[in-house]
C-alpha cells in the first residue's frame, strides 16, 4: 500500500521522479487513463498526508487486498478529520471540485480514494511488484545482518544518510520539531522503492511509530547496463560509473549515492573522482557536504547514447 501511494505521488508536477522517470514514461498511457487527483490533492510536497491511506503493515509480507480492507475500515470521523487537515496544507485545495467532493460525505470520499488506489495498484505497481519486492526483501536482509552484527549502533550508522543515532535517540536530519518517546512501543522500519528521496516518519497515534526510508540499491531498480544508454556508456567508462552518471539527474552526495546504488562509499568516491576528472560531473558544496551533478558533457554523452 505504501509503495502504491508513493508511486501516485511521483506523478505530480511538484514531485521529482528521479530514476523512476523512465519507468513512469513507459506506462504513461496507463497513467493518463486514470484520474489520480483525489489522492494527489492529499499529497502536499511539504505537510501532512493522511496516514490512514498507508497504515504501517502488521506483517512482514502483507497482501494488498488485506491492506485495502484496513483502509476501508477506517472510522469515518478519522477520514473526515485527516482529509480536512491535509487539504489545509495546500492553498485553494479545499475549494476545487475534487476538494469539495472529499470534504463532503466521508463514506463517499473513502470509496473514491480506495477506488483510485486499487486502480493504480493493478495498472502500475502489481505488474512490477516481484521486482520491487525483491529489492525491498534484499534491503531487509541486509539491515537484519547489520543489526545482528552490531546492534542498533551498527544498524542506524548506515541505514540512511538522513538518519542519526545518538544516545538512544533517532534523529531525522531536516525534520520538523515532532517527537515521540517510544517507552517500549518499538519502532517499525520500512524500506521503500518509490519514496527514494527522503525519510518519512509516522508518529501520530494510533499508528505504530514508523520510519520509512529509501531502500538500499533503489537507484539501479530500473537500470540495466545491457540496454539503452547504459549499454553504450558502460562500454566507454565502465558499468558502475555509467550507472552513477545516469542516476545523477539531480545533485547527490557520496553517501546518498552509495546507499542508492548499494555500493561502498569509498568505491563511489573513487568513481566520482574519475568522472569529475573527465569533466562528466562536478561537485558543489551544500552546507557540510559536497553534492555531485552531471555536467553538460556528462548529460550529452548519455543523451547521445540513448
Amino acid at each position: 500500500m505504501l509503495e502504491t501511494i508513493e508511486a501516485i505521488r511521483l506523478t505530480t508536477p511538484e514531485d521529482f521522479p528521479g530514476h523512476h522517470h523512465g519507468f513512469l514514461e513507459s506506462i504513461k498511457d496507463r497513467l493518463d487513463a486514470l484520474d489520480l487527483r483525489p489522492v494527489t490533492l492529499l499529497q502536499p510536497r511539504r505537510g501532512y498526508s493522511p496516514d490512514f491511506l498507508s497504515p504501517p503493515p502488521t506483517t512482514a509480507h502483507p497482501r494488498f487486498e488485506d491492506e485495502l480492507a484496513r483502509i476501508e475500515a477506517t472510522p469515518l470521523d478519522r477520514v473526515a478529520g485527516d482529509i480536512a487537515r491535509s487539504l489545509r496544507e495546500t492553498r485553494g485545495a479545499a475549494d476545487t471540485e475534487v476538494g469539495r467532493r472529499l470534504l463532503g460525505d466521508p463514506a463517499e470520499a473513502l470509496s473514491l480514494l480506495t477506488g483510485v488506489i486499487r486502480d493504480v495498484w493493478r495498472e502500475v505497481v502489481e505488474p512490477v511488484w516481484p521486482k520491487v519486492r525483491a529489492l525491498l526483501d534484499a534491503d531487509v536482509a541486509h539491515q537484519g545482518r547489520r543489526l545482528a552484527e552490531g546492534g542498533l549502533d551498527r544498524l542506524f550508522a548506515e541505514l540512511h544518510p538522513q538518519l542519526r543515532w545518538r544516545d538512544g535517540v533517532l534523529i531525522r536530519a531536516g525534520g520538523g520539531d515532532e517527537h515521540r518517546r517510544l517507552a517500549g512501543e518499538g519502532l517499525l522500519l520500512i524500506p521503500s522503492a518509490f519514496k527514494f528521496d527522503q525519510v518519512l516518519v509516522i508518529l501520530d497515534p494510533p499508528w505504530q511509530p514508523t520510519v520509512i526510508y529509501p531502500a538500499r540499491g533503489v537507484g539501479a531498480l530500473w537500470q540495466s547496463p545491457q540496454t539503452g544508454e547504459l549499454a553504450a556508456v558502460g562500454r566507454l567508462i565502465g558499468r558502475s560509473r555509467a550507472v552513477l552518471l545516469a542516476g545523477l539527474a539531480e545533485p547527490a552526495s557520496t553517501t546518498v549515492l552509495a546507499h542508492r546504488h548499494a555500493l561502498a562509499a569509498g568505491t563511489v568516491s573513487q568513481h566520482l573522482t574519475v568522472l569529475r576528472d573527465a569533466g562528466l560531473v562536478v561537485g558543489q558544496r551544500y552546507g557540510h557536504e559536497i553534492r555531485y551533478r552531471r555536467t553538460p558533457l556528462g548529460a550529452a554523452i548519455l543523451n547521445r547514447a540513448a
